[in-house]
């Protein structure tokens, strides 16, 4: 499904050059939920970023489903974004002056659907993550936990191919991280849901199929989980 082949990613030039990512190459099946993992300027939040088409690398390809997204004009990219990739930022990036529900159907009437599609849609999204119910709650009326929820929900409701989440327990306490990471086993268990998730802590790795390790911009180990690990 993913297909990532000596990506490279260098800021600066000259002696100034900086290479967070120095050429790494996988692949990630559909349905498989994935943690990259690596200590602070590693490279994995950059991976993370140019996969979500939320940066450009310097060099190299990355198809997703047969599709060369890192050769797409512009527009075409910020168009294959918003409508097969869904990001999970770890501060929940939420409106506070509106409710969940209007926070995850914002993205739907960005794609020109309409108001009472895109609602429809959103309450169906925050049932998926346990906030049914909640819909027309703000942020400040809401836990760590339930924001980061609405969050994936807004990250789920267009039912992307694939979701991107950027330390998403970063924070939360480890009840709200514990609730957090059971919503992604369900999307990913239930719903097939293809997952890629950035994290620091290595009790997350418990709900993975998948470990890959980053070290000074390359991949240090690459290590699926067998069943009881």
């Amino acid at each position: 499904m993913i297909i990532v082949k000596d990506l490279k990613r260098y800021y600066g030039t000259g002696d100034m050059t900086v290479k967070a990512l120095k050429g790494v190459s996988f692949e990630i099946n559909k349905g498989e939920f994935v943690a990259i993992m690596g200590a602070s300027g590693s490279g994995k939040t950059t991976l993370l970023r140019i996969l979500a088409l939320l940066d450009d690398a310097t060099d190299g390809e990355y198809t997703i489903r047969g599709l060369e997204v890192s050769s797409l004009p512009e527009a075409e990219r910020s168009y294959y974004r918003l409508t097969q990739v869904g990001y999970v930022f770890q501060d929940y990036a939420l409106i506070n002056e509106m409710s969940a529900a209007e926070n995850v159907y914002i993205l739907s009437m960005m794609e020109g659907k309409s108001k009472k599609e895109s609602y429809t849609t959103a309450l169906e999204a925050l049932a998926k993550v346990g906030l049914e119910g909640k819909h027309d709650r703000i942020p400040d009326e809401l836990s760590g936990g339930e924001k980061q929820r609405v969050a994936i929900a807004r990250a789920i409701a267009k039912k992307p191919d694939i979701l991107f989440a950027d330390e998403p327990c970063a924070n939360l306490d480890t009840v709200n991280s514990k609730q957090v990471l059971d919503v992604f086993k369900e999307l990913n268990e239930k719903y097939g849901q293809t997952i890629v998730m950035v994290t620091h802590e290595l009790w997350h790795t418990d709900y993975v199929h998948r470990v890959i390790t980053f070290q000074d911009g390359s991949i240090l180990s690459d290590e699926k989980k067998t069943k009881g690990q």
